[in-house]
């Protein structure tokens, strides 16, 4: 499939909302992937490539949904005693018809031989040799699974776009469905910048700082689906820069970078989109999160998250996890769900920007939900994710917040899916 045309973003001199934001991702976040089959048993949490229409009924046949004795309600309304002459097993059923007056066991799961609607739950009934004894106030068609009670053939069951969670999975083996159409990964380009990083076990000199936010947005990556090619650290180089972007943007879908879209003299991946393709920086009202910059490099899509490692990973958690979303072919309302609870917290809070803090939500004692903030607020402190169990969203008119107020909570269980 094509990946995104050029001039993909918009570019706006003027300050946009995050709603704004959003909206433009969707737009242009097109599927780029392709369709492959895959085995049913490698289909987990894999995204659906096409509608699933049912090739048969679910169930196939009636069924019983208890062990017990299975007749014909009209034998049951004449007589409460009614005769076995039989017994039907899962994957063993009775093979004759069932005569008024007569009755046979059954098992969980199966088949209803013709001449019986109803089924009598074993507990309910005595038995004595071959009669048995039934209540009084059993109910016409009790404990019968219906052919096509789940499903019904030639109806849309999976829409395409779907994430193929264990339910999904499970629904489509009941159809027998064992080669899957799913999309291919997405393929992601990832790379930092800056002299002054090093790897993680590299020794660390005067003035080098390790490398977080490649480690941090990879992890992401990998648990949104992605195929992940990791280019490492590239040097403050133009050159270095421009043939890294170029190489990416010919093997991958999306190229995220860390760092090195600012205006600074060492600043060289601004310039190295430049050259090879566009880059619209965008002035989104947001806090953390600047500068947050996209684009294309070629046809591969292209965002440049911020160097400060909280700031990186709120902007990945709140636009490239969209931007994903589209590319990859997950249905876009596949959105993050919020819980709200109570402000434990004071604070004053800019006007027309949207703001995320690091929060804790737990319940106190009196069994209501509270939501804790981070002392500290520097786009720095990695040990304020830590301690987070997800992100609190302020709008943008919102400019004040006070202990008791409701607020609004995103858990990270729900941004890393």
């Amino acid at each position: 499939m094509p990946r995104l045309p050029n001039d993909c973003f918009a570019n706006s001199a003027d300050m946009i909302s995050v709603d704004q934001a959003r909206e433009q991702i969707a737009k242009v976040a097109n599927t780029c992937a392709d369709i492959e089959q895959v085995s049913i048993d490698k289909a987990g949490f894999r995204i659906l490539g096409e509608d699933i229409i049912a090739n048969m009924d679910v169930p196939p046949a009636g069924n019983s949904a208890v062990d017990g004795y299975a007749f014909s309600f009209a034998s049951y309304q004449d007589s409460k005693t009614l005769v076995c002459v039989g017994r039907s097993a899962a994957g063993a059923p009775f093979s004759g018809s069932v005569q008024k007056g007569e009755c046979i066991q059954i098992f969980t799961g199966a088949l209803l031989p013709a001449g019986c609607n109803t089924i009598a739950m074993v507990e309910d009934v005595t038995v004595h040799g071959q009669k048995v004894f039934f209540p009084e106030g059993l109910k016409d068609g009790a404990n019968h699974r219906k052919a096509g009670e789940d499903l019904k053939k030639g109806s849309l069951i999976l829409k395409a776009g779907t994430r193929l969670r264990p339910q999904e999975l499970g629904q489509l083996a009941s159809i027998g469905k064992c080669e899957i159409p799913v999309y291919t990964k997405l393929k992601v380009g990832l790379f930092s910048t800056g002299d002054e990083l090093c790897n993680p076990g590299d020794a660390h000199k005067p003035g080098s700082i390790f490398d977080t936010n490649r480690f941090m947005i990879r992890t992401l990556l990998e648990n949104y689906g992605c195929c992940i090619q990791d280019y490492g650290i590239l040097e403050d180089k133009l050159a270095t820069v421009k043939d890294a972007l170029a190489k990416a943007a010919d093997e991958c879908d999306l190229i995220l970078t860390s760092g090195g879209v600012s205006m600074g003299d060492e600043d060289h991946v601004k310039a190295a989109v430049e050259a090879t393709g566009n880059l619209h920086f965008w002035r989104i009202a947001i806090k953390p999160g600047r500068p947050l910059a996209m684009g294309q490099v070629k046809s591969a899509a292209f965002v440049g998250l911020p160097g400060n490692p909280v700031a990186a990973l709120v902007c990945a958690l709140q636009f490239v996890r969209p931007l994903i979303t589209g590319l990859s072919g997950l249905n876009m309302k596949d959105a993050a769900l919020p819980v709200f609870g109570k402000s434990s917290f004071l604070m004053d809070k800019k006007p027309g920007r949207t703001e995320w803090l690091r929060g804790r939500y737990r319940i106190n004692e009196q069994n209501e939900p509270v939501i804790d903030k981070y002392s500290q607020d520097g786009s720095g402190i990695i040990s304020s994710l830590t301690w987070a169990n997800g992100l609190i969203e302020l709008g943008e008119d919102v400019n004040r917040v006070e202990p008791g107020n409701m607020i609004r909570f995103y858990p990270f269980t729900e941004l890393f899916k």
